[in-house]
C-alpha cells in the first residue's frame, strides 16, 4: 500500500501543465465503441480509472495501447457485449459505457458499478433514458441486462441534471433512428466535449453546454483523433494547495472560465489570481478569510468535487465558513480526518460549518475517497510537521501522479510503499 508523507509548511512556487480532465476521457474512451475503427485520444491522463477504462475495452475485444499521453483504440474487433463484475467495482463511472455497448452491439450485461462511496448514485436515470429509446431492461441478481432490437430516437426529461445520464442517452442516441432530445441536460463541460468528439466521429449532437441536447441518431460514425480539455478539478486543487501552503504558481493549458465558481471563491477568501489566456497565476499575499455559503450545485455552480480541497483552505481561513452539499449524502467523510488535524468543523445533515483555526497540526490521515484524499494532501501541505496521508489509491483515480507535480512546485512529499 502507498502512502504520501508530506512535509507542511513549505511555499509552493513554479509552473505546472494541468492533466487532461478524467471526466472527459472515461466517456469518451466508451463513446469510441461507436467509431468502428481506430481512434487517437490526446491530453489522456495517466489515472487508476483510465486503467480500468483500457480494461473494460480490451475485455470487450479492442486493441488499446497507450504512447505518452495518447490513448489509441481500435474497436474493429468488438466481440463481446458483457462486463464483468470485477471491472466494474473499479470505478463507478464504469457504467457509462452502458449506452455506447447498447448503441453498438444492441445488447449489453454488466452489474451496478463499484468506486468512491458517496452515498447512492442511483442508475434510474440512466435505465430510464435508455427505455425511452427501446431498450427492455431487466435487472437480475445485481446485473443490468439490456436487449434492444431496434433503438429510436424519443424525448428524455431528466428528473435531475444527471452527468452519466446525459452522457448515456448521448451515446445511445447516436445510434438511434430518428432524433433525440435531452431536456434538463447536465451542462458541464465534460459534456460539450464529448458532443465535440462524437461530431468529429461523424455523429450530428447539437446544444451541449446548454439543458437542451438534440442528437440526430443513426448516422455513419468513423474513427478520428481528439485532445481532452483541461481538467477543471484537478486545477481547483493545485488553486487550493498554494491556499493552504502560500507561495507563487502558474497554472498552464488551463480554461479558467470552467472554474468561475471556484475562482470566485478563492478570490474572495483573498488569494490573488491573475488569468491571461491559459494560464492562472495564484499568490497567496496575507492569511485567508472566511468566504459567503459554499452550496454545491450542478454546473455552472459550485462543484461538488472541489468542495472537500476548499474546505481544506477554510479550515484556517478567519471566520466562520459554512458549507452546504447539496449533490451527494455521504461527501464529508473528510471532515473526521481535519478534526484529527485540529480543525474546528461541525456537520449537521447536508450542512458543514468551518470555524477558521490558526494552524492544522501533522497528523496520520486515511484517504477515503478521492475528492477526499486530496482535501487532506491539501491540508497537510499548510499543517505544522509531517502528515502521512494513506489510501492513495484513491487519490490516484483522478490525479496524474500528484506528488510530481507538487514536488515541480517545491513540494516536500514522498511516495513510500508500506
Amino acid at each position: 500500500m502507498s502512502v504520501l508523507k508530506i512535509e507542511g509548511g513549505r511555499p509552493l512556487n513554479g509552473k505546472i501543465k494541468v492533466q487532461g480532465a478524467k471526466n472527459s476521457a472515461l466517456p469518451i474512451l466508451a463513446a469510441t465503441l461507436l467509431s468502428r475503427g481506430g481512434c487517437e485520444i490526446r491530453n489522456c491522463p495517466r489515472l487508476k480509472d483510465v486503467e480500468s477504462a483500457g480494461k473494460i475495452l480490451a475485455y470487450l475485444g479492442c486493441r488499446v495501447k497507450r504512447d505518452g499521453d495518447a490513448v489509441f483504440v481500435d474497436t474493429t474487433d468488438l466481440d463481446r457485449f458483457d462486463i464483468p463484475d470485477g471491472l466494474m467495482r473499479e470505478m463507478r463511472s464504469s457504467v457509462i459505457f452502458l449506452g455506447a455497448i447498447v448503441g453498438r452491439a444492441g445488447e449489453a450485461k454488466m452489474s451496478y458499478p463499484g468506486g468512491c462511496e458517496l452515498g447512492p448514485r442511483p442508475i434510474d436515470l440512466h435505465l430510464s433514458a435508455l427505455r425511452a429509446m427501446g431498450v427492455d431492461i431487466q435487472e437480475e441478481g445485481g446485473m443490468i441486462i439490456c436487449k434492444a432490437d431496434k433503438l429510436k430516437g424519443a424525448n428524455i426529461s431528466l428528473a435531475f441534471p444527471s452527468v452519466g445520464a446525459t452522457e448515456n442517452a448521448m451515446l445511445a442516441a447516436t445510434a438511434a433512428e430518428g432524433t433525440t432530445r435531452i431536456q434538463n441536460a447536465a451542462t458541464e463541460p465534460e459534456i460539450v466535449d464529448l458532443q465535440d468528439f462524437l461530431n468529429a466521429c461523424g455523429a450530428v449532437v447539437r446544444g451541449a453546454g446548454t439543458n437542451m441536447i438534440e442528437i440526430q441518431g443513426a448516422r455513419n460514425m468513423y474513427p478520428c483523433k481528439h485532445d481532452v480539455i483541461p481538467d477543471r478539478i484537478a486545477a481547483a486543487t493545485f488553486l487550493c494547495a498554494v491556499a493552504c501552503a502560500g507561495g507563487d504558481i502558474r497554472l498552464e493549458g488551463v480554461n479558467s472560465t470552467h472554474l468561475d465558481s471556484v475562482l470566485s471563491i478563492l478570490a474572495e477568501a483573498g488569494l490573488r489570481l491573475e488569468v491571461r489566456g491559459d494560464t492562472i497565476r495564484a499568490a497567496k499575499i496575507s492569511g485567508l478569510a472566511r468566504v459567503g455559503p459554499v452550496r454545491t450545485m450542478p454546473y455552472p455552480g459550485f462543484p461538488t468535487d472541489a468542495q472537500a480541497p476548499v474546505m481544506a483552505v477554510m479550515a484556517t481561513a478567519r471566520g466562520c465558513t459554512i458549507f452546504v452539499e447539496n449533490i451527494f449524502d455521504n461527501r464529508y467523510r473528510h471532515v473526521g480526518e481535519l478534526i484529527r488535524m485540529g480543525a474546528d468543523i461541525r456537520v449537521e445533515g447536508k450542512v458543514a460549518i468551518v470555524n477558521g483555526v490558526p494552524t492544522l497540526s501533522s497528523a496520520t490521515l486515511n484517504s477515503t475517497d478521492l475528492r477526499g484524499g486530496a482535501a487532506l494532501v491539501v491540508a497537510a501541505l499548510g499543517a505544522e510537521g509531517e502528515s502521512c496521508v494513506c489510501d492513495v489509491n484513491h487519490i490516484d483515480r483522478g490525479y496524474e501522479s500528484v506528488e510530481t507535480a507538487l514536488l515541480e512546485l517545491g513540494a516536500k512529499i514522498k511516495r513510500v510503499d508500506e
